[in-house]
């Protein structure tokens, strides 16, 4: 019987494994392996083969999905991986050495070996079908151009292809053509666009080198990612609204939509074998072209997950938003990575007061009883203000409710009864903590409230505005009643109010000091007024009746105290009121606040301001003690240091005292006895006295043991969101150009738990919040893993190629830049130097160059030291010289720099010095010293090129027009000598801008002004298209940023301007890529002759003076 059940049992087992195996084998994949899904990024695939990028390695999987296998594990970001034609050979881009170079190794796994050297961002393309590798760099290029290299991995050897401009390509099988995108990204995640960035389709005969042409310039949107199979081309295009599949024949012809996604774009496909890998948000997916069919990867990842375990922040300085003091001065309380601390000043326990995970804080400061604290956080998804006890120990109070919108950093009253604060909206707050209101006040149309300012007995608050034209305005809050008046006018700008413990007085900042640091318009490059130290301390007398307390001691005064000391009322004296300037203190602010009553009489109020006895500067920061004004003090505006700052509250001898030089911020605490001070990455709590530290070091805040941790995938989510909602509150158009973005939310949000490191979650906020469909978005930074070497190489601002017969490498080109700036020269163009074009380098420091793989290798960590160079010259004798390296990032200016000269030079040359030339790289503060350089010694030319390609933007495009729109009304005519005009350096002749599709942002502001203005044309094409200006100031909580276009531009004709489009050239010339790689800029050679011919047919002359006026005396 035993022997049945036996067999029996064996039997029911046997078909229950087949049942289970059969079960477990319809399982999908993701399912039945060991594993997580993850975050799948540039894909590649070769036959049955697909490697991957998730948590910055590299992966491989099977077609079919399943388990992958890790292929890297470095620390640095792996991407863009490519497969040789051959299937053994992985080429990718990587961080192994700090730059993003090019490296290879084995499919199956192996020791990577670096194929590149540029320095800067090398990133792979492709193989040829012959087994060489394809990849993208600038730097070939003097004007930042990309263009792709063919490197031979057998040999390292580099070969250019001839095009200027290059971003992706893919050769037909003999090589002969080239399919090609002309231009990289453009930068900003804005879904359908299509300005004048847009990535086209180009088709190159390499066999004939005739020039390039455009396959899908019928299309204004993106047509980008060429790849070829069976002679047609399949490629990336968002013809449909959303980026899908389609194909077309070589000529681009036979157009066909193969996928048909909506909502989600599909990005980075590899081809191979008629089968297409491509992303879609997180996922992989792949097509058939043979079946078109398109179906998932089902694909997991065996990993320990290490970016996604909780980590150390080590240096929570960093990360700071927040420091305040508490009212006694013994702690402080920091924000840091949206995490809220109190520290000790001195001995004492650090308190971390929520250990809840993905919240971020935003500000922390100390309510008046010292107990509790006040907090400003999006537990709720929105920006709410809680009460915390400051010993962390207790629960945590939620104040507010309602917000719609960012709130910003509130303050309590001393009572601690009322809570102001100011949010996105332009709008100001007042909350009863006690009857748990909340009441808006106050509304601007110009800017934001700042600088708010609590009286001492918590009945008024002033506050900072904008008035209609611009300057900031000083206002006051009554609490009781809500009236607010203004206290200072709108005719300068005055601003930091702040209150003196009696209540009888109102400090604040003002710039109303306006003496020229120029004296005259006389004298190189347009002298101009200069405004360096305008601002002065004022103080109003809100009563009327007190002596201001720097008033000096006078008999009128003298006979006051006397008629005081035989009972009668008189005002007080200066000493008396320097006493009277604080309240006496001997606990918290709470008890001086009961003591204290402001009265304010606003009768003729703005006719009391009495200015404090201090020489003008650049103050800020201004705080009111017991017994002085503290403030900080730059001394000037170009270059000065920031310093903290005491002047005694007295009229016997007031003496300045510098208490902290290097200062960031200071603040008073509200007993006014200590003050913290932050100088760089310390803090140090000192005495609220008019004398210097006798020991810095010894009131150092110890924050040598503060570390903390955070949960990345919690803090993921929170910056996910709050990128969401940081764009909502700051984007221009409330109503979010019509798009659905409470369900943008909810549609992405799903992909989130698929995140494993940081540039993932980049990647989801970019699709996120690219459905705006705004220039100017752009996703960046953050806490992204680095390296932990980042080795950089010297330069020698030349272009070196191996000459292994000569015995090392040669010098085929050394960059030349204005020899009027001998500092920006090449390392071997200085002078004294007998280097030439065509010398070989043989050995760097005494190592041979044929010794390595590329010369920077013995250039490392060398910019600005001395290397020994033994050369070889033309007649083969060798020499040695001393050179100092520069920077990688220096020799790209350098080779901008000579892209720039050589320009000035052909215009020049081809006018006879008849016409002028300037470059603008960007319209930053820093770019105006390029039009300084070059502006003012051509204005007296006949005309002028200003030259816009290429830049960046800013926000200096009015100093530049306003400059061009000077004119000429009338001339002096000296004894001697040629006649000068009024204006100075206005331009009388002829002007032309050059724009291109790399015009961007203010740069383009700038075009479009020219021409508005009626200054001259513009010849080129059409620019970039991103005309919402930001401020970059919506930060992520780790310092990273999806930046919001903020400021809508419109004309007066009601239309909005350039935006997602660009600005249209009036003349429209395009440097086209072979022919421009040979040497030739059509575009300027049209702007030449433009000019030419205006110059001719309209000449620029100065007038000839009248004839001198005869007045002898007629007999």
């Amino acid at each position: 019987m035993s022997d049945s059940l036996t067999k029996g049992k064996n039997c029911y087992l046997g078909v229950f494994f087949i049942v289970f195996l059969t079960a477990f084998l319809l399982l999908p994949p993701v399912i039945r392996a060991q594993g997580r899904k993850g975050y799948y990024r540039f894909p590649a695939i070769h036959g049955d083969l697909v490697v991957f990028v998730s948590e910055g390695d590299l992966w491989s999987v099977s077609i079919k999905g399943g388990l992958a296998r890790r292929l890297t594990t470095h620390q640095g970001e792996e991407s863009h991986p490519a497969i040789s034609p051959d299937g053994k050979t992985l080429a990718f881009s990587a961080q192994y050495e700090g730059p993003t170079e090019v490296y290879t190794m084995p499919l199956e796994g192996g020791l990577p070996k670096r194929r590149t050297f540029t320095g800067q961002t090398s990133r792979v393309v492709g193989w040829t079908p012959t087994g060489k590798i394809i990849y993208a760099t600038q730097k070939y290029s003097t004007l930042p151009n990309i263009q792709l290299v063919v490197l031979d991995p057998a040999t390292n050897e580099e070969t250019l292809i001839p095009l200027a401009q290059a971003a992706e390509g893919c050769f037909t099988p003999d090589e002969k053509l080239l399919i090609f995108t002309r231009l990289p990204f453009q930068g900003s995640y804005t879904k359908r666009y299509k300005g004048g960035t847009v990535q086209n389709l180009w088709k190159f005969d390499l066999a004939h080198r005739s020039e390039a042409v455009p396959l899908t310039g019928d299309y204004p949107g993106t047509s980008k990612n060429p790849m070829l199979w069976k002679n047609r081309i399949y490629f990336v295009s968002d013809r449909s609204g959303t980026m899908n599949l389609w194909s077309m024949n070589l000529d681009g012809s036979d157009l066909k939509q193969l996928t048909f996604h909506e909502g989600y774009d599909v990005s980075s496909p590899s081809l191979h074998d008629g089968r297409i890998v491509y992303q879609l948000v997180a996922d992989l997916r792949i097509y058939d072209i043979e079946k078109e069919e398109d179906y998932p990867l089902e694909i997991v990842i065996p990993s320990d997950f290490d970016q996604m375990r909780e980590k150390w922040i080590k240096k929570p300085v960093d990360y700071l938003t927040s420091a305040h003091i508490s009212p006694e001065g013994d702690r402080l309380v920091f924000v840091s990575r949206g995490n809220v601390f109190v520290a000790p000043v001195g001995d004492g326990r650090w308190v971390r007061i929520s250990y809840k995970e993905g919240i971020r804080h935003r500000s922390a400061r100390f309510f008046p009883d010292e107990k509790n604290l006040m907090l400003l956080n999006d537990q709720t998804g929105e920006w709410e203000f809680y009460r915390s006890p400051a010993d962390g120990l207790g629960k945590i109070e939620q104040l507010t409710t309602g917000a719609q919108v960012i709130r910003f950093d509130g303050l309590p009253s001393p009572d601690g009864r009322w809570l102001a604060f100011a949010d996105k909206n332009y709008q100001l707050w007042v909350a009863d903590l006690r009857a748990k209101k909340l009441t808006r006040v106050a509304a601007n149309q110009n800017d934001m409230f700042q600088d708010l300012a609590w009286s001492p007995d918590s009945r008024f608050l002033a506050f900072v505005e904008a008035a209609d034209n611009q300057f900031l305005q000083i206002k006051i809050l009554e609490i009781g009643n809500g009236k607010i008046t203004a206290v200072t006018s709108d005719r300068v700008d005055c601003y930091n109010p702040a209150w003196s413990p009696d209540g009888k007085w109102l400090y604040f900042l003002s710039d109303r000091y306006f003496r020229s640091v120029v004296g005259s318009p006389w004298g190189p490059r347009q002298p101009e007024p200069y405004f360096d130290r305008t601002t002065k301390i004022y103080a109003l007398g809100l009563t009327g009746k007190d002596v201001f307390p720097w008033t000096p001691e006078n008999e009128l005064l003298a006979e006051a105290k006397e008629t005081n000391k035989n009972g009668e009322k008189a005002m007080p004296s200066p000493s008396s009121a320097r006493l009277s300037n604080a309240t006496r203190t001997s606990g918290s602010k709470n008890r001086a606040s009961k003591e204290t009553r402001v009265e304010i009489n606003y009768q003729g109020l703005q006719d009391r301001v009495f200015e404090v006895p201090l020489p003008p500067s650049v103050y800020s920061s201004l705080t009111v003690g017991r017994k002085a004004l503290f403030f900080i003090d730059r001394e000037s505006r170009a270059a000065g240091r920031p310093k903290l700052k005491a002047m005694t509250i007295t009229n016997r001898r007031p003496k300045v005292v510098t208490l902290v030089e290097g200062v960031r911020r200071f603040e008073l605490s509200a007993s006014g006895r200590k003050i913290m001070v932050q100088k760089e990455a310390e803090f140090y709590v000192i005495d609220a006295a008019p004398r210097k530290p006798a020991s810095l070091a010894d009131k150092k805040v110890d924050l040598s043991q503060w570390q903390f941790s955070i949960d990345p995938r919690s803090e993921w989510r929170q910056m996910f969101i709050d990128a969401w909602r940081m764009e909502r509150d700051y984007f221009y158009d409330r109503n979010l150009h019509g798009v659905d973005y409470e369900g943008l939310l909810k549609r992405h949000l799903p992909y989130l738990e698929r995140v494993s490191d940081r540039q993932e979650l980049n990647d989801l906020i970019a699709h996120l919040v690219g459905e705006l469909s705004a220039l100017h978005t752009f996703v960046r930074g953050g806490d992204i893993r680095r390296p932990p070497d980042n080795i950089l190489p010297g330069s020698l601002g030349a272009r070196l190629v191996k000459d292994e017969a000569a015995g090392g490498w040669r010098i085929e080109h050394i960059y030349r830049t204005d020899p009027e700036y001998p500092e920006k020269f090449s390392p071997l163009a200085r002078p004294g130097l007998k280097i030439k074009e065509g010398d070989v380098i043989v050995t760097i420091n005494g190592r041979s160059t044929l010794s390595v793989d590329h010369p920077s290798l013995l250039l490392r960590h060398t910019a600005g030291t001395q290397v020994l160079l033994e050369l070889k010259d033309s007649k083969g004798q060798r020499y040695k010289e001393i050179v100092y390296p520069i920077t990688l990032s220096a020799e790209a200016d350098l080779r901008y720099s000579e892209w720039e000269y050589t320009r000035r030079l052909k215009v020049e040359e081809e006018t006879s010095g008849e016409v002028g030339y300037v470059h603008l790289r960007a319209m930053g503060g820093n770019n105006y010293t390029e039009w300084v350089k070059n502006f003012y010694p051509v204005f007296n030319r006949k005309g002028l090129i200003i030259d816009v390609r290429h830049n960046r933007g800013g926000n200096i495009d009015s100093w530049i027009l306003e400059k061009l729109l000077r004119k000429a009304w009338f001339y002096w005519q000296p004894r001697v000598g040629n006649p000068y005009w009024n204006m100075q350096y206005a331009f009388r002749g002829h002007m032309v801008v050059l724009c291109n599709e790399f015009t961007a942002s203010d740069g383009e502001a700038f075009t479009e002004g020219f021409r508005r203005l009626g200054l001259g044309k513009v010849i080129g094409v059409r620019t970039w298209g991103g005309e919402i200006w930001l401020t970059s100031s919506n930060r992520l909580v780790d310092r990273g940023i999806a930046t919001a276009a903020e400021f809508g531009v419109y004309g007066p004709e009601r239309e909005w301007l350039i935006e997602g489009h660009g600005v249209e050239p009036d003349i429209v010339v395009d440097n086209l890529p072979y022919e421009t790689f040979q040497g030739r800029d059509a575009q300027l050679e049209r702007a030449i002759a433009f000019l030419k011919e205006l110059i001719k047919k309209e000449p620029v002359e100065i007038p000839p003076h009248p004839p001198y006026p005869v007045k002898k005396i007629k007999k």
